[in-house]
């Protein structure tokens, strides 16, 4: 008799671990494009990281190609570049700073500020929340700018401009500073110069929002490589900067005590066997959640390159490569979880979403996407709403939103 209840009992506790609630957050993604006849700013859509679900983009924000995003690290407050699309206009590149809804997902604008520059083209926010970032592409100007306590962006800060030209006159005839970010001890900030094959290196006023010239000044991508965006490794000991007109990957190992960049090695962004063609220019890359593996945009070649990466060494290994599923995929981000990466296709106007492999970091496309204007960037912020399903609830299928 006590074996039979102890079953019952045992039964009992697996029914209840199999239909135990499981919690599927909710993610608002956020669409930076280039304003056109499709495109009015920035766009928002909320994501299930159960089912993968996308819901029909919103616009969030109207404002002027707010070409990349920053999301503050309390995700109360979302930053933008604003980069100016003709010629005469390039000198009235803006930032703007707008307050999260974090119920909607709708964004007010707080103020707006001069970017500093021509041609805005990155921002980012530091550790502390405090100090705005800025990437000026054509004359290749940095800025730093204070973030005030309820989300402004002050109207002073530091500017500074890296000097000199590369190999590839065409294209690196004078500096174009294309990213900046602070290193994760806040000491530093670094940028990729794609005109002088330079990853700058700055020191960082812990105390107010100004920049001065480090020792070590800078590290340096193959001639010509053109340095565009980097990502630091989960444990903040490597630098992955992607090359865009070499479509190569160049990783540093990082002295966060010296501010200094060893170079480990530099590998191609495309699968083996494919080289580099003049209409091929890499774009984005990212670290996984997990720390385990990198993925690379290439434009022209239009795909997504996946890649493990040696916790030890930094070094990588090709996994896959895959079709963007879309023209010119520029930017992407990948939800908190880990197991959706979603890539903005610029040239054909869609928004493609894969699933990921935990265990090795392959991609599949899950056949969802979203029709949005010129979509150039994309942001994940955690949502307040969750919702609980049963862990042995079965998928229900989906026809991929649209808008």
């Amino acid at each position: 008799m006590k074996s039979f209840r102890r079953a019952n009992q045992l039964g009992l506790l697996a029914f209840l671990v199999v239909t135990a609630p499981a919690s599927a957050e909710n993610i608002f993604v956020f669409f930076g494009t280039y304003t056109n006849a499709l495109s009015r700013g920035i766009y928002v859509s909320r994501l299930d990281t159960d089912s993968g679900i996308l819901s029909a983009p919103e616009l969030a924000a109207a404002t002027a190609s707010p070409c990349y995003l920053a999301v503050s690290p309390d995700e109360k407050y979302l930053y933008a570049a604003n980069s100016a699309g003709s010629a005469p206009d390039r000198g009235n590149g803006l930032v703007s700073a707008f307050a999260l809804d974090k119920g909607s997902g709708q964004l007010a604008l707080l103020n707006q500020v001069p970017a500093g520059g021509f041609g805005p083209c990155h921002v980012s926010v530091n550790a502390t929340g405090r100090i705005l970032l800025v990437a000026n592409y054509d004359n290749g100007a940095i800025k730093s700018l204070a973030i005030l306590p309820d989300g402004r962006l002050g109207s002073g800060g530091a500017l500074v401009l890296t000097q000199g030209h590369g190999v590839n006159l065409k294209r690196q005839s004078g500096p174009h500073a294309h990213c900046v970010a602070a290193d994760p001890s806040n000491r530093f900030v670094l940028e990729c110069d794609l005109g002088t094959d330079k990853v700058v290196i700055y020191r960082l006023n812990p105390d107010d929002d100004t920049l001065t010239a480090n020792t070590p000044a800078f590290g340096m991508v193959p001639p010509g490589a053109g340095a565009r965006h980097l990502a630091f490794s989960r444990d903040g000991k490597f630098v992955h900067v992607i090359n865009e007109l070499a479509c190569t990957i160049t990783t540093f190992a990082w002295d966060e005590k010296l501010g200094k960049l060893n170079p480990v090695e530099t590998v191609s962004a495309l699968p083996p066997g494919v080289a580099v063609s003049p209409d091929f220019t890499a774009a984005e890359i990212l670290v996984h959640p997990s720390g385990q593996f990198i993925y690379a945009t290439v434009r022209g070649h239009d795909s997504v390159s996946v890649f493990a990466a040696d916790e030890r060494s930094g070094r990588l290994r090709f996994v896959q490569n895959v079709s963007a599923g879309g023209e010119v995929p520029r930017g992407m981000g990948l939800d908190p979880t880990g197991r959706w990466l979603i890539v903005a296709n610029q040239k054909s106007d869609n928004v493609v979403e894969f699933s990921i492999d935990a265990a090795t970091g392959k991609l599949s496309a899950t056949g969802r996407q979203l029709k949005i204007g010129s979509p150039v960037d994309v942001k994940c912020v955690r949502s307040p709403v969750s919702k609980s399903k049963p862990a042995n609830a079965p998928r229900v299928s989906h026809l991929p939103a649209t808008a």
